[in-house]
């Protein structure tokens, strides 16, 4: 409240000057009306001379600058309509002068709403657990390991790992959405957020200083600071245009003999309004950048994603998730239990703020499995965790680490089980026993694809993945996304040498590592993926996307194309009215003081063109989609994953199957598909797909999602017949039904999955932004 009544004082202040002008300009003309001539004119001259002083303020700063204006325009108009006796004229630029400083200065403030709101709301209090107490200490004063208490309604003071409670969050301040977001149990959660809901714990795993929000200010005060190439460019121009100005006005005089048509061209051409509209178009741009999630250092950096036609990539965590996830939990011999085992990794993880361990006490979350409390932890980086849970001395991490020395032979053949089934593997030992390995993979975005085929469409000419990972896994995700080079096995410097080796066409490079920090910082537009990617990154790069979404890249691209669209606009727009008027005043067709009034209106002609960048939204359909039609469309997306996720699991273990139990094995998976799967598809078919395709043009929109259903069905219904004939055969089975059935298995697995990524992709598509997670839309959610 108190922020706002001094917004309001410094909008009032701003107004005091065109208000006295305006004032001063009618009571001159109150006294020219009522038969005072010597009074009116006294008292437009000095009206003209109150917009004079903030003009040669402005020109003496351009002057010290050395960078040419056409402040010098605007005092000889004043000066040459007092000394003509132009009264009138010189009161209505000193208006006009005074009005558009206020206009400009309102614009500006507008336009850098987002970004003021985003430094206000830093936090700076945290609620530290000490024992049994909570004491509020300073944020700066939270170390990583802390233990913090967010009630309702505080902000998240560090970035942290929540450990216990749901957390309900308005993340708006980071990502511009309204959305109310849940993190569970071991998920990240990054500083500046609200709670929304009730109280949770955190574990801190950053200082104030290194956490999220931190970086956020250091960015938007570098882009407040920063001074656009679009302004400079615009300087540019109007060192061309005031000797333009100069010759035009000395000319019309010289030709005709009348100095008023010489004052006449200096009035219609002050000021230039491209010195106003540039810097606001561009102000704008960022600011409607921010407000959709996506930082972006200052002007420079905005134009030059306007004008890239090449995007590099990372991988791990750009184009996928950067966040594992557990794909299979593999029981060393010992006789643990699946489950205890996750149980057990998953309560010494809590100790660690490592990607893999958050993966684990993810599982255990969903699986519902109760965690301990560990003890003694100690971390060794880059080798892993140890601690004691329940009394047993627990190691978790790489396999020498966890078997303290040379693996045997069973643990690596554990190891090579564990890597077919993800990309990578950490393994749990007890009390100096290997008892698991967990299969972790990191998953592609689902986003990415749809992001990858924008950008080509935007006219992006080549996307290009650059990573470290081994060349075949590289291949892989870039053959399913249609990422046109991949280049894999790199080094940082070998990065920055293909970024600086493109030719012909600016470029951006997006990734989130400290290892991408370099070739960030060698991209002519670096975009770091800060959601939670690694400080250096953010800080080597031009813009920071905020929110852990990727297709906020095609959305920045599209603000600063329409910022730099506007800008010049804006320019051309205010320099050919200008041109124009100065031609009408030579021929002697415009007076001054009608003069001064055109050029007022063109000046706010072209500032309110540049405003138009504050109201760009992101492309949608032509018809809103209720939101309802999201929530059947994305309801129990979660669950049909699962049955994906053990279809292709029953299929790689066959083999190892007894021959009794494979018959029952296959009719349980069927039963499994008749009471989830086929359901959900028949219900979308017949009611969901109808309500989505009204949304989209063309008379059947939605035909490939229906011949995937179709397909489904069908491998579903050979499948049931499959387990039916396995269930009457005797003696031994035949090997070919064995093949057919893992066949079957993988196909309608794999279907599945391809289904449900088609229906998120066309939730995204119709505006539905909660479709990345698959969760379903709330009732009454609104679309955007």
């Amino acid at each position: 409240m108190r922020r706002r009544r001094l917004t309001r004082l410094l909008a009032l202040r701003e107004l005091r000057l065109p208000a006295a002008a305006l004032g001063g300009t009618a009571l001159g003309g109150a006294l020219f009306l009522a038969g005072y001539g010597l009074l009116a004119d006294a008292a437009w001259a000095a009206t003209a001379l109150a917009g004079l002083v903030p003009a040669l303020r402005e020109m003496a700063a351009t002057i010290r600058a050395r960078r040419p204006g056409v402040d010098v325009v605007a005092v000889l108009a004043i000066a040459g309509a007092l000394a003509l006796g132009e009264t009138l004229a010189a009161a209505v630029i000193g208006v006009m002068l005074a009005t558009g400083q206020a206009l400009e200065t309102y614009a500006g403030g507008r336009a850098e709403r987002e970004l003021t709101g985003l430094l206000a709301r830093a936090p700076r209090l945290a609620r530290r657990i000490a024992g049994d107490a909570v004491e509020v200490v300073p944020a700066e004063a939270i170390l990583p390991g802390d233990l913090l208490l967010v009630a309702t309604g505080d902000t998240v003071p560090v970035d942290g790992a929540v450990i216990s409670g749901q957390a309900l969050l308005d993340e708006s301040a980071l990502t511009g959405e309204s959305r109310l977001v849940e993190r569970r149990t071991g998920e990240r959660v990054a500083s500046g957020a609200v709670n929304a809901g009730s109280p949770f714990r955190l574990r801190a795993v950053a200082t104030a200083a290194e956490s999220t929000y931190a970086g956020v200010i250091r960015l938007v005060e570098a882009a407040r600071a920063s001074r656009s190439p679009m302004t400079r460019l615009a300087d540019r121009y109007a060192g061309l245009f005031v000797p333009v100005v100069l010759v035009t006005a000395g000319a019309a005089w010289a030709w005709s003999g009348d100095p008023v048509r010489g004052l006449a061209v200096l009035v219609v051409a002050t000021p230039c309004p491209l010195i106003l509209a540039a810097p606001i178009a561009i102000v704008a741009g960022i600011s409607r950048a921010a407000g959709r999630g996506v930082v972006i250092k200052g002007g420079g950096a905005l134009e030059t994603l306007a004008r890239v036609r090449v995007v590099f990539f990372d991988k791990t965590g750009t184009l996928t998730a950067g966040m594992p996830r557990l794909e299979r939990v593999l029981a060393a011999w010992g006789g643990i239990d699946e489950n205890e085992a996750l149980r057990v990794a998953a309560s010494l993880a809590q100790a660690s703020g490592h990607i893999m361990s958050e993966a684990l006490v993810r599982a255990a979350a969903e699986r519902g499995l109760p965690l301990s409390l560990p003890g003694e932890t100690r971390e060794e980086p880059g080798m892993g965790l140890e601690g004691t849970v329940e009394g047993r001395r627990v190691r978790l991490g790489r396999l020498p680490w966890a078997c303290a020395g040379e693996p045997s032979p069973g643990a690596l053949r554990l190891q090579r089980r564990a890597l077919r089934y993800g990309g990578s593997a950490t393994f749990l030992a007890i009390d100096g026993h290997l008892a698991a390995a967990f299969a972790l993979e990191d998953p592609v975005r689902p986003e990415s694809g749809r992001v990858v085929r924008t950008l080509r469409r935007l006219g992006i000419r080549e996307t290009i993945m650059l990573t470290g990972d081994h060349p075949g896994l590289a291949e892989m995700v870039g053959a399913s996304l249609g990422i046109d080079r991949v280049l894999a096995g790199l080094t940082p410097a070998e990065k920055v040498e293909q970024v600086a080796a493109r030719a012909g066409a600016p470029a951006a490079m997006v990734g989130d590592g400290i290892n991408d920090a370099p070739a960030l910082a060698a991209a002519d537009a670096g975009i770091a993926m800060g959601a939670r990617g690694a400080a250096a990154a953010a800080e080597a790069a031009d813009g920071v996307i905020m929110v852990d979404r990727l297709d906020r890249l095609v959305e920045a691209l599209l603000v600063a194309r329409a910022a730099r669209r506007i800008a010049v606009e804006s320019i051309v727009l205010g320099m050919g009215l200008s041109f124009a008027a100065m031609g009408f005043a030579a021929a002697g067709l415009i007076p001054p003081a009608a003069g001064a009034l055109l050029q007022e209106g063109i000046d706010v002609a072209a500032i309110l063109n540049a405003l138009r960048v504050l109201g760009w939204q992101p492309p949608r359909p032509g018809k809103a989609v209720p939101p309802e039609v999201f929530a059947a469309l994305l309801e129990g997306h979660r669950e049909l994953a699962a049955v994906a996720a053990e279809l292709r699991t029953l299929a790689m273990e066959l083999d190892a199957l007894p021959p009794g139990s494979l018959a029952e094995r296959a009719a349980a998976a069927v039963r499994r598909l008749e009471a989830t799967v086929v359901p959900h598809e028949r219900l979308e078919e017949r009611d969901v797909y109808p309500a989505l395709a009204a949304a989209l043009p063309g008379p059947d929109p939605l035909a490939a999602h229906s011949r995937t259903q179709a397909e489904l069905f069908r491998l579903v219904r050979q499948l049931e017949r499959l387990a039916a004939d396995l269930g009457a055969g005797e003696g031994a089975l035949d090997p070919e039904d064995i093949a057919d059935l893992r066949q079957l298995l993988i196909g309608i697995a794999t279907l599945l999955r391809l289904n449900l990524a088609q229906e998120e992709d066309l939730a995204a598509l119709l505006g539905w932004e909660g479709a990345e997670t698959g969760a379903p839309a709330p009732a009454g959610a609104p679309a955007r």
